[in-house]
């Protein structure tokens, strides 16, 4: 069934990849009516999470935001899609990283490098930093369920001789690496809600208490490597910014948790500024209620 699945849909989205861009956002326009006036994919989740966090602002400024980031989602997914098949030339152009001196001057130190992103503007075109320095990047992810699908997005990556390693994998191949040692990039998308089964830490984010991933942190921590936080601003349609904005060149000096609560407050600082490039659709604050394990640090 997912053999089929992926057959009937690769050629879909392989046509869609290739359209020209004027053409490839229109049709980005089209989605979003489907998506957002049509279906009304999770617009519940959406509301409530704008709602919650930004309690302050009345209901016509939730929808506005709301509608802008249904907008720029539709836009950002087939992004994702566009991968498939941009040249090189086309991602340089539309992913601009605007200081790759700084993650240059980090591969000098010889340390490896944990690049702290966050599911904000877009983290899907920043692979084009590959082409750029010379640290093998590896992208820490979340296996998607459908093998066939994996393996595709696996291919996007090994265009700019990426590797990805699951989540799940990840502190023993990293670990191995360092003792082989073997230097690498590690980005990490950290802002997302963790399993309360697997939550150690509880923190502010958005003046809301929730658990919070740590992984790419921790590790960090344990083997001694330089951290940053990649900032993606978007410009305009189909156009992004980015740098690299230092955390700390020397993790195991640093005191617990002091890495994750200064990425958060970077991210927090994005989202004020610009929220409906935020991804919403995600349930981040669903464990704010919960019961926090006597084990677990809270800050």
């Amino acid at each position: 069934m997912q053999l089929l699945v992926y057959r009937l849909v690769y050629p879909l989205l392989w046509i869609i990849s290739k359209l020209p861009w004027r053409l490839f956002y229109l049709f980005s326009t089209c989605v979003y009516i489907l998506v957002y006036h049509i279906t009304r994919y999770r617009r519940k989740t959406v509301t409530e999470n704008l709602v919650l966090v930004f309690p302050e602002k009345p209901l016509s400024e939730i929808q506005k935001i709301r509608k802008a980031f249904y907008k720029h989602m539709c836009d950002m997914f087939l992004e994702m899609i566009k991968s498939i098949s941009i040249s090189d030339r086309d991602l340089l152009k539309r992913f601009k990283i605007v200081d790759i001196h700084t993650l240059k001057d980090l591969e000098a130190k010889n340390k490896s490098i944990v690049v702290l992103m966050a599911h904000y503007a877009s983290y899907e075109w920043a692979t084009v930093t590959q082409l750029l320095v010379d640290y093998p990047t590896v992208g820490v992810y979340k296996k998607i369920k459908n093998k066939y699908f994996d393996q595709l997005v696996h291919r996007i990556r090994q265009r700019y001789d990426a590797r990805l390693i699951s989540s799940y994998n990840a502190m023993k191949e990293i670990t191995r690496d360092k003792v082989n040692g073997t230097l690498c990039s590690y980005a990490f998308l950290s802002d997302q809600s963790p399993s309360l089964a697997k939550t150690t830490y509880w923190t502010d984010f958005m003046d809301i208490k929730v658990p919070t991933h740590i992984g790419g942190a921790v590790l960090a921590k344990r083997l001694d490597m330089s951290v940053v936080y990649l900032h993606v601003e978007k410009v305009k349609r189909g156009y992004y910014e980015a740098k690299f904005v230092p955390i700390t060149e020397n993790a195991k000096n640093c005191e617990d948790f002091y890495i994750v609560k200064t990425y958060l407050r970077m991210l927090e600082e994005q989202i004020r500024k610009a929220p409906e490039y935020y991804l919403w659709t995600h349930k981040r604050w669903k464990h704010r209620n919960a019961e926090i394990p006597k084990e677990a640090t809270i800050d």
